[in-house]
């Protein structure tokens, strides 16, 4: 596994998979996710990309150093990444925390993005969701990992999908058990005292984009989704019809359908398209 050196010196680990001669995707995942939170997008996308997937810091196999982990720190830590495996620029896609790392990308080196796909995630704060992000740190830290995860799961997934992923559930859950809780609480601090200043910023992406949001998604809403679209010139949002917060994962067909459609029309035409709203089933 590759590493790149952030700009304090943290090494940053990434994987790279699929197509050498293909253009460049950089994968950013959520809150506690490394690379293999990926698992159900990756042979989706390498054939045709050159999937360049990446630990956030202190999760997987890169560095854990004393949080919090800001938002534009872990965007910098991307871009080194970027810089490490050779690449000027890339496709960037970023599920939740991700996605709020993948706009600050946009945000802060635009000129090291083609595009932009930001899954299940929200551009402001609202204080509930601060309160909530706040008692999870509270949470991780009083009982564990693996007691936040049962206590919290319901967050994550639509209440009629538990049965149908459990089987991916027991791939994903070990992932998020092993979480260090120093660093799953170092995120959450990163996320809470984002800058709201980014927000503002979005109006200057130029970039194609591509929003989504799950419509039962009670973390990060349709609404979210839908202020992120109105906000950066052009981009198109795709709502998942009973998609909760991990959609990519509990309707991962529908999701790989509707990005690998985004791709389709962007690369296959130099022309920025208008904005427009798809709902995908």
């Amino acid at each position: 596994m590759p590493y790149a050196t952030a700009q304090d010196g943290t090494q940053i680990a990434y994987v790279l998979s699929g197509r050498r001669d293909g253009e460049p995707l950089l994968m950013i995942h959520g809150l506690g996710a490394d690379t293999r939170g990926w698992i159900m997008q990756k042979r989706a996308l390498e054939s045709r990309f050159r999937l360049v997937m990446v630990d956030n810091r202190g999760v997987g196999r890169s560095g854990r150093p004393a949080g919090p982990y800001s938002i534009e720190t872990m965007a910098a830590d991307a871009v080194a990444v970027l810089d490490d495996a050779g690449y000027g620029s890339a496709h960037v896609m970023g599920a939740s925390m991700g996605g709020i790392i993948s706009q600050a990308i946009g945000v802060l080196h635009q000129d090291r993005v083609r595009s932009l796909v930001l899954a299940c995630t929200a551009c402001r704060h609202h204080r509930w969701r601060i309160e909530l992000l706040e008692r999870w740190a509270d949470e991780a830290e009083a009982y564990g990992m693996k007691e936040f995860v049962r206590r919290n799961l319901h967050w994550m997934v639509g209440p009629r999908s538990l049965k149908r992923l459990w089987p991916a559930m027991a791939v994903l859950g070990p992932l998020a058990f092993n979480v260090p809780v120093e660093s799953f609480v170092a995120q959450i601090r990163g996320i809470v005292e984002m800058d709201d200043g980014l927000r503002a910023e979005l109006v200057n992406v130029d970039r194609p984009t591509l929003v989504m949001s799950g419509s039962q998604d009670v973390l990060t809403t349709q609404g979210d989704g839908e202020e992120v679209a109105s906000l950066i010139p052009g981009a198109e949002l795709a709502v998942l019809r009973g998609g909760a917060h991990l959609f990519m994962v509990e309707q991962a067909s529908t999701f790989n359908r509707t990005i690998n459609g985004f791709y389709d029309r962007i690369l296959s035409s130099p022309v920025h398209s208008p904005s427009r709203v798809l709902v995908a089933v």
